[in-house]
């Protein structure tokens, strides 16, 4: 069996979670990779701020005890054998919450960036009908969240080039603190792009061409207190490049039907 055929598997069948779980109305998903000083932190806070929401934890194949201190937080556990990136451990978790009949689903960084007093937000703006994804923004008015260098100019171009393509505004494309419905959790069960920017600016512009509307609600966000950022110097300076080049796979590709 080759690697690639073994990430099928995965993507078809992730780990098994209990098979008598009730569905709820409220996802919250954690992916991590390597989080183990942060996880159980950003457990306990989810489950105080959305007491009635199931916490999923999608260990993306840590090598330490990120899985263990998610458990132990209180958090359901779904356990990927290696790492397949945010856009591979999102793909799945909105598997289990299709599969479940969850209504609602939100991703939350385990990193402690997101502050999940600002789910409640969310919530009400989908809730309301308003749009079937709604993107905590941290570019829409609140907080000091800062990004400097290329990165900054990508952001900044992606931002026109993507609102342009929605048809709303967007200023914060890459943000992954973002609640969705049950119809974009059908199509991202299904359609759920793992490529780098895949899983922030390719999805957007997959649920724009699905048919499905997006909003942005402002946000504060955090610091990373802990662990490693998945960029660096080298990966900012590539940055503007696999942006164009994620908004061009966006495009090309076969617009899902049925949503």
């Amino acid at each position: 069996m080759t690697t690639e055929d073994v990430r099928e598997d995965v993507r078809a069948a992730p780990t098994p979670l209990p098979a008598t779980m009730p569905a709820g109305e409220l996802l919250v998903v954690l992916p991590a990779l390597n989080e183990q000083d942060s996880v159980a932190r950003v457990v306990h806070e989810v489950r105080r701020a959305q007491p009635d929401a199931t916490v999923l934890v999608v260990d993306d194949g840590s090598t330490d005890a990120t899985a263990e201190r998610a458990e132990r937080a209180g958090a359901l556990v779904m356990r990927l054998p290696f790492n397949l990136g945010v856009g591979g451990a999102m793909r799945a978790a909105y598997r289990f919450a299709h599969e479940r009949g969850f209504s609602y689903v939100v991703q939350v960084d385990a990193d402690g960036q997101h502050d999940a007093s600002e789910i409640a937000g969310l919530l009400e703006v989908c809730r309301a009908g308003t749009a079937d994804i709604v993107i905590g923004s941290r570019f829409a008015g609140r907080g000091d969240y800062a990004v400097r260098g290329p990165r900054r100019w990508a952001m900044r171009l992606l931002s026109v080039t993507l609102s342009g393509i929605v048809g709303t505004a967007v200023k914060d494309p890459t943000s992954g603190f973002r609640l969705v419905d049950r119809r974009a959790v059908a199509l991202f069960a299904e359609h759920y792009p793992e490529e780098y920017l895949g899983d922030t600016v390719e999805a957007l512009v997959i649920a724009h061409r699905a048919g499905l509307s997006i909003t942005q609600v402002p946000v504060a966000m955090r610091p990373r207190e802990t662990g490693t950022a998945s960029t660096n110097p080298l990966r900012s300076a590539v940055y503007l490049t696999r942006v164009v080049v994620a908004v061009g796979l966006a495009l090309i590709r076969r617009t899902p039907r049925g949503y």
